[in-house]
């Protein structure tokens, strides 16, 4: 398997969408533990929670070496609502809301 066929497949395990937070990956991984983890489920399967966990691991991975953009057009992406406060700052309607 590729790394990129892993990587693909480590999503799919977390049925993480197709974009998602850092925060969003954890809380999906934990919610998924505490389904899955023997002590918490009677006949729970060793394997899934080793998959999971190494989905999350794989995931993690490729979260901790992106490469982030800091620059204006980019926070405006990630930010929406400032791009709108922005866009409409000097309009008479909008400005100071």
């Amino acid at each position: 398997m590729t790394e990129l066929e892993a990587f693909f497949e480590a999503v799919r395990i977390l049925d993480l969408p197709a974009q998602a937070t850092l925060a969003e990956v954890k809380a999906r991984h934990r919610e998924l533990v505490k389904r899955h983890h023997p002590d918490s489920v009677a006949d729970a399967d060793p394997e899934a929670i080793r998959r999971i966990n190494a989905a999350y691991r794989i995931v993690l991975a490729y979260c901790t070496g992106y490469s982030f953009r800091f620059n204006r057009d980019e926070f405006l992406e990630q930010n929406p609502e400032e791009r709108l406060r922005e866009q409409f700052a000097h309009d008479a309607i909008w400005r100071g809301r």
